[in-house]
């Protein structure tokens, strides 16, 4: 019984249910840490941090080991997953290791919100210096998060008709997550001076 309690408290930390993750007020109510995080990543690189939140939902459902799903031989037989896409954020081995490198965050892990939270400030802010996509643009901040910013600049994703609906649906959870945020950011702030 008491092993049982525990493990449920335990997988009730580790995520949150679908319902919530659609209000980012409730996100950070919940996932204590979580706002302290996304400011710390504003201030960093000047990116409204409703636009990195939008990002991870349509990414990962904020779900620490989300994987992409594996391809299957026959239908039944396993094989390799699509990409090396892994965390919070979803990045890619390659981008990721080149993040470290970059931030000298060495010990950066992608199960941790707010080394993904740094990841996806430190890649939008990287989208606007290199193919001079705003930061308050969650639209084209999203092709080039997923197609990379060679990709975004051949504009690959407009051979990629879900990819851009999911773009569209990133501006909804941005535009959302901002109008949720213009209600209980004071209340945030009051939890953190606590």
């Amino acid at each position: 019984m008491i092993i049982g309690a525990v493990l449920l408290a335990i997988s009730s930390c580790s995520s949150l249910p679908i319902s919530a993750t659609q209000n980012v007020c409730h996100i950070f109510s919940a996932k204590n840490g979580w706002y302290r995080s996304a400011l710390k990543m504003q201030d960093k690189w000047e990116v409204p941090l409703h636009v990195p939140m939008a990002v991870m939902y349509h990414e990962s459902k904020f779900r620490r080991k989300a994987k992409p799903p594996r391809r299957y031989f026959l239908g039944l037989i396993p094989g390799k997953r699509r990409s090396s896409a892994y965390g919070y954020s979803q990045a890619v081995n390659s981008t990721w290791e080149a993040y470290i490198t970059q931030t000298k965050n060495y010990g950066a892990r992608r199960t941790s919100f707010d080394d993904s939270m740094d990841f996806v400030g430190w890649y939008i802010n990287k989208s606007t210096n290199l193919a001079r996509i705003a930061k308050n643009d969650p639209y084209n901040q999203y092709l080039a998060y997923h197609e990379g910013w060679t990709g975004f600049r051949k504009e690959s994703y407009k051979k990629k008709p879900w990819l851009l609906r999911v773009a569209s649906e990133v501006v909804t959870t941005a535009d959302n997550y901002q109008t949720q945020l213009n209600d209980c950011e004071a209340s945030l702030a009051r939890r953190l001076r606590r």
